[in-house]
């Protein structure tokens, strides 16, 4: 009976749909299950005898190590994962979401604690999904009634103005034209620059279904590229009408926090080298103090827009430059292209809202984004300047203070 117990254990142990490491009180790995292995990508012989700190992402290993003492001092069984977001390390260093569950037990060798691990990458990618689009629709709905709302006092304040004087008529109807100006431009620009990816999608869309063979398998991928692009073009759109309406309605506020800066450029590079053109580069030097006071969303909107200006209106090839100098005062950046630049006449007016560079083409683009670069070094206490010759390039500088929330509080 207890040799059928202990085969049933084992099999158990080993056939398990969730990662089983064990470790002793010092907190080294003494055991683990076939399917840890698997999570984790590593061999017996490769884990046994090391600290569990070698599953944990390193810049969570220091804290770790003091949680798993004060956890060892008085082991009970408990779950984490469910409150706040946990993070485990494959051998080859990629990071995954889990859900940990713990339990002491104890045998004639000493205490240990077995770790029930399971991946949830696939639930938390659909928990953002469905998070997003609700945002996305409270916003859409809140938004809309609050136009509405808005639309309607005006309407009431102009009739009001009418009974009153002829003054106030006149300035209501500018007010009215300036508005339907700005309503037409909206339409305009949108219409133009939806038509062009949606045309794009639409007949990738059905290009890829002729082709149903192994060797037509590049002409597919292809496709999906351009789709692929197309949907980023439209996204970046609404991105920036976006914006713009949470701007207007004073919604958008600037909140520092501590940011390791570098590391903070490395990555957001990573993700728009995506968008770079053939053999474009993006080259980045960075100088100074390694952490600073600033507002995360707001410089990556910042640094988006340029780098994807640069991108843009450079051809293949074409190098881009960012660097970043920081102090305890502040932080300069210089985002540089060898693009096509901007005309003289036209660079009074680059921040304005809705404007293009006449040299602009047919490169897509809402007219927007220099206008929420300007908003939002502002709202940051910083400020923006560019220089350009047409043929050469463009090179846009942004100071930005490195200031602390309680200098802030201090200050006032």
């Amino acid at each position: 009976m207890i040799t059928r117990h202990i085969e049933m254990l084992d099999a158990l142990f080993k056939h398990a749909t969730e990662g089983i490491v064990v470790v002793d009180k010092l907190g080294t790995i003494v055991m683990l299950n076939p399917k840890a292995k698997e999570l984790f990508g590593y061999t017996d012989l490769e884990l046994t005898g090391k600290k569990i700190e070698s599953l944990i992402p390193q810049r969570f290993a220091g804290n770790h190590v003091r949680y798993r003492d004060q956890y060892l001092e008085a082991p009970r069984a408990r779950g984490m994962g469910h409150a706040m977001d946990l993070f485990a390390r494959r051998f080859d260093g990629s990071e995954f979401p889990v859900e940990v569950s713990l339990s002491p037990f104890q045998t004639s060798d000493g205490e240990f604690v077995v770790s029930f691990v399971i991946d949830i990458t696939e639930r938390k990618k659909q928990e953002n999904r469905i998070r997003e689009a609700n945002l996305e629709i409270q916003k859409l709905n809140a938004e809309l009634e609050e136009r509405v709302a808005q639309r309607t006092k005006e309407l009431a304040k102009a009739v009001k103005k009418v009974e009153e004087s002829q003054e106030e008529v006149i300035r209501a109807l500018k007010k009215e034209k300036e508005l339907n100006n700005m309503k037409s431009q909206f339409v305009t620009i949108a219409s133009h620059e939806f038509r062009t990816p949606l045309a794009t999608i639409l007949s990738s869309a059905s290009l890829i279904g002729r082709y149903n063979t192994t060797e037509e398998e590049e002409k597919r991928q292809k496709h999906v590229q351009r789709i692929k692009s197309a949907v980023t073009n439209l996204t970046e759109i609404l991105n920036d009408f976006l914006s713009i309406g949470k701007l207007e309605e004073g919604r958008v506020h600037s909140i520092p926090v501590l940011v390791e800066l570098e590391s903070f450029c490395k990555t957001l590079i990573e993700e728009i080298h995506g968008l770079c053109k053939e053999n474009q580069r993006i080259l980045f030097e960075y100088t100074g103090i390694e952490e600073v006071w600033l507002d995360k969303q707001l410089l990556r909107n910042i640094l988006f827009n340029l780098l994807s200006n640069c991108i843009k209106y450079s051809e293949p090839g074409k190098r881009i430059f960012l660097n970043v100098t920081a102090d305890e005062k502040e932080v300069n950046i210089e985002v540089r292209d060898e693009g096509i630049g901007i005309p003289e006449k036209d660079q009074p007016n680059v921040f304005d809202r809705f404007f293009r560079a006449h040299n602009a083409g047919t490169t897509q683009g809402t007219g927007l984004g220099l206008n929420i670069v300007s908003n939002y070094v502002d709202l940051m206490g910083g400020s923006v300047t560019f220089s350009s010759q047409v043929g050469e390039g463009t090179t846009f500088f942004v100071n930005l203070p490195n200031t602390s929330p309680s200098k802030i509080s201090g200050e006032h």
